[in-house]
Order: C-alpha cells, then structure tokens, then sequence
C-alpha cells in the first residue's frame, strides 16, 4: 500500500514538473513573439530615408516650393530624413544627369521642381517614386491624352501643380487695361507648361477682343531681342509662369519700364520682378504640400500612382507697388502690395 501510495505521488510529482515545464516554455515562446514584435517596431522606428531633389534653376518662386518641401518633410521626419537638393542651371540635359545619379544612389524618393526636373525623372526611373512640385499640368508634362487624365498619373508620379486660373488673369488684365487693343504673350518655345497656359489664356482673352500675338524666346540669350519686340506691338504683355522668363525678370523689366508697357505675370516671383500686377499661387506652400504626399508615400507606403494630383485653392490679387507707382496705374481696393523679401 505504502509503495502505490509512493508511486502516486511520483507520478503527481512528474506531471506537475511537466507543467510547469510547458508554462515556462509557453512564456519564452510569448516573450520571443513580443520581443519580435517590439525589435520591429524598433527597427521601423530607426529606418531613415535618402531623398534627391531637382530643381530646374534658381529663382524666386521654384526656391520657395524648394523650401516648402524640405520643411515640411524635415518637421515630420527629423533626422530621418536626409535631402540632396540638386540645382539644374536651367539645363535639362543637366535635369537628366541628375535624375540618373538618384537612380544609380538609389534613393527613396526623388522631388522633382519644375517640369523638365520631371520629365528627366520619369525618364530615369519607373520604380522610384516621384514627387513633382511647380508644374502647370501633369499630363501635358508626361504626354498623357486628356481623354485619359483621371486626376492622377496611373505611373510612379505624383505631385502639386502651380496652375492659377488662367480666366481670372484674363480678367484682371482686362480690369487693369480695358481699352488696350493688342496683347503680346512672351514665353520660352521649349517649356511645355508655358505652351499650355499660352492655349488656354488666348482664349479668353480673345473673348474680351484683345489681339493677342505670341512672341517666343528659346533660352535667355535671346529674351531681350524678344521682348523688345513684343514692346514694339503691344499695348500690354502677358508672363505666364514661365522659368526662363522668371529668371531673366529684370532683364525683361529694363526693357518694358523704359518702353511703358506694363506686365500682368503668371505669379508673385516674374511679377516682383517686372509685373504691375498678378494672380498668384504661393510656391511655398504648394512645397510644403508635396512634401506631405512625400511622406505619405515614405511612411505610409502609398502608391503614387493612385494619388491625385493637388491644386492650389487661395489666389491673391497683388500688385508691384514700385512699378504702378512709375507707369501711373490705378489699382482697385481689393489688391495687396507684394511684400519684399526679408533679405531685400
């Protein structure tokens, strides 16, 4: 009896011993998982992010969307993120080499501000995301037909556009000078985004009467002959957002202030530069707002392919205070003085 009794107890023993075996191994086994889990979110937490930017060229409105990107990304990001900006000189074979540098670094993420930056970038890569910034229309840019434009690019691309609308400058040039007769447009021949502002503002100034003529410059050695030209036959000249028209603003405002030929630009940048008055998107925040889409495809993985392209949404009457004040202009109660800027 003592000895059954004996076995018994062994038995309980040993079962107890493999319990408690199995609940320890069950805990090793749930604290292997959390600590799986814990090292991924670790490891998420650590990840950092290389981004290249292009810039097609130095001027006022393509630095402030340049910025705008940048802040925005580094609020969110911190030390996460590190950002090659890339200046193109104005040289889309530049733009090219740039674009395939990126690629070869093989970056996360490419900016890409102004419409040959794009261009070159979507030429370079199919796989790394592109955010573009500072382009008038996306699918003139990457020869997509109208017919198929959805709001997005179905392809690695995604982005802000700089586009104001064009009928409300049409009017404010009418507003400003409604006897005028004979309208020039001068932009550079070889940017998509100028040819398809200049399509669409004849329209309507044409439904105003006006006569508009275009005169063309291929790069910025031969904006003085242009514009002089254009102030020979004009009675009022119309930028659009051009670049190499933002670029060559005080060359162009040499030759117009001496001929009184006042300017309507397409934005505050040419019309600090040159313009009476404007219509104008701010570059700074439609940068800030790409680098939020930036960060939505970094972090977030979303697709940029999927993403609608976004507008602007505030527009401001502005007008050149320096300028009015030289060609006489009277300018209504509901336009704001361009601010100068803080390094001026």
């Amino acid at each position: 009896m003592k000895k059954f009794l004996s076995m018994i107890t062994l038995s309980a023993l040993a079962l107890s011993l493999i319990a408690c075996g199995t609940d320890s191994a069950a805990k090793r086994e749930g604290n292997s998982d959390s600590a799986s889990s814990e090292q991924t979110e670790a490891k998420a937490d650590d990840k950092t992010y290389n981004v290249g930017v292009i810039q097609l060229m130095q001027h006022k409105a393509l630095d402030a969307a340049t910025k705008g990107f940048e802040d925005a990304l580094k609020e969110k990001l911190g030390d996460k993120v590190t950002i090659t900006v890339e200046n193109a000189s104005g040289d889309s074979t530049t733009c090219a080499t740039l674009a395939n540098s990126f690629v070869s670094d093989n970056v996360d993420l490419i900016m890409a501000n102004a419409t040959p930056a794009l261009q070159a970038s979507q030429t370079a890569t199919s796989d790394i995301p592109i955010v573009a910034t500072s382009i008038t229309d996306y699918a003139s840019a990457l020869g997509i037909d109208l017919k198929d434009w959805t709001g997005s690019t179905g392809i690695n691309v995604t982005g802000t556009s700089d586009l104001a609308p064009l009928d409300e400058q049409a009017d404010m040039l009418h507003e400003l000078y409604p006897d005028a007769k004979e309208v020039g447009i001068i932009y550079c021949s070889g940017e998509d985004n100028s040819i398809f502002q200049v399509k669409e503002i004849t329209k309507y100034l044409e439904e105003y009467g006006y006569k508009v003529s275009e005169y063309t410059f291929s790069d910025s050695s031969d904006v003085s002959t242009v514009v002089q030209t254009a102030c020979d036959s004009s009675d009022v000249i119309y930028v659009p957002t051009d670049n190499v028209a933002a670029n060559c603003g005080q060359t162009i405002n040499n030759i117009a202030l001496t001929a009184k030929v006042p300017i309507i630009a397409g934005e505050e940048g040419i019309c600090k530069d040159c313009g009476v008055a404007t219509l104008s998107i701010s570059y700074y925040d439609i940068g800030r707002a790409a680098g939020e889409m930036a960060y939505e495809i970094l972090v977030n993985g979303a697709d940029p392919a999927k993403m609608d392209i976004q507008y602007a949404t505030e527009f401001t009457k502005e007008y050149n205070e320096e300028i009015v004040k030289t060609l006489g202009v009277d300018i209504p109660k509901d336009y704001e003085a361009i601010k100068a800027d803080k390094d001026e």
